[in-house]
């Protein structure tokens, strides 16, 4: 018992004695450390250690003329266009919502449709038929019929004015003042210088040089006038074969005492008959064609 408390005391001892010893040993045992090269040669100390430099002046920069190429920072070359050009999708698409927009007044008033449209309703009027052809078919044949007196006209302005337009090769104003040349030559051919006259004098205007020196706002309304009179003239001209027609019948009716009859009725077949025979919508539309040649 006395052994194992005599070999526990010197355990303990030597325990002590070597934690004493441990520190100093290790101290003089340990290297110094050093420095690492990439510490000393890092982007830090670089930026550091380096002196700032004198800006460089700035590059007054060169217009370039039209159609050149010029090139970016990052080596892309940019075609630039001063002038001229063609027009935006945008610009283009603005343009046509307008015609669009003014569509039906270009075509009442600008093109033939009023002359045959009134001569057809006119025609059906002297058959005594109210209804028949319904104004949807009468409106439809007077649009082709339009559609073809006006064919040349409208090619030209598509030619001088739409078309150049479109490749860019005339401005806006250009193409309007060329486009609208051979419209305004077919409205001055088909104009009575009688009713230029009056809306001259109506609107107090300077009395123009030349047939092509009036406003468009003078010539359409004059235009419209003009076209309204040729048709009343053919209108009346329709009407007097069956208003013979009526006046026959009517004689007729009254030699034979039948009062109570009415003279319309007994004669609209007559005047189908006749008109028919005669070819009379064929008649009627090559006198409408060849007013305008």
């Amino acid at each position: 018992m006395r052994r194992l408390a005599a070999l526990l005391a010197a355990g303990f001892a030597a325990l002590v004695l070597l934690l004493i010893a441990s520190p100093t040993a290790l101290a003089a045992t340990a290297e110094p450390v050093a420095r690492p090269a990439a510490v000393a040669s890092s982007p830090v100390a670089g930026l550091l250690a380096a002196q700032p430099t004198e800006p460089t002046a700035p590059v007054e920069p060169t217009a370039p003329t039209e159609g050149e190429a010029t090139t970016g920072d990052n080596g892309n070359s940019v075609n630039i266009t001063v002038g001229g050009g063609k027009p935006s999708d945008s610009l283009t698409v603005l343009v046509a919502l307008t015609v669009l927009s003014v569509a039906p007044a270009l075509l009442l008033l600008c093109t033939s449709f009023t002359k045959v449209f009134v001569v057809l309703s006119i025609t059906r009027n002297a058959l005594g038929l109210t209804t028949v052809p319904p104004n949807q078919v009468l409106a439809g044949l007077a649009l082709f019929l339009s559609l073809f007196i006006m064919g040349p006209v409208a090619s030209e302005v598509n030619d001088q004015g739409i078309q150049p337009y479109l490749k860019g090769e005339k401005s806006t104003e250009q193409a309007f003042e060329d486009g609208s040349k051979p419209l305004r030559e077919f409205m001055v051919k088909q104009t009575r210088p009688e009713e230029i006259a009056l809306f001259t004098k109506v609107s107090g205007q300077e009395k123009p040089a030349n047939a092509e020196s009036v406003p468009l706002t003078t010539l359409i309304p004059a235009f419209v006038l003009s076209e309204l009179r040729a048709a009343m003239i053919i209108g009346f001209v329709l009407y007097i074969p069956f208003l013979v027609i009526d006046m026959v019948v009517s004689a007729a009716l009254m030699s034979l005492g039948m009062m109570m009859l009415p003279p319309v009725t007994v004669a609209l077949p007559f005047k189908l008959l006749l008109f028919v025979l005669a070819n009379g919508w064929g008649l009627v539309i090559t006198a409408l064609v060849a007013t305008y040649n």
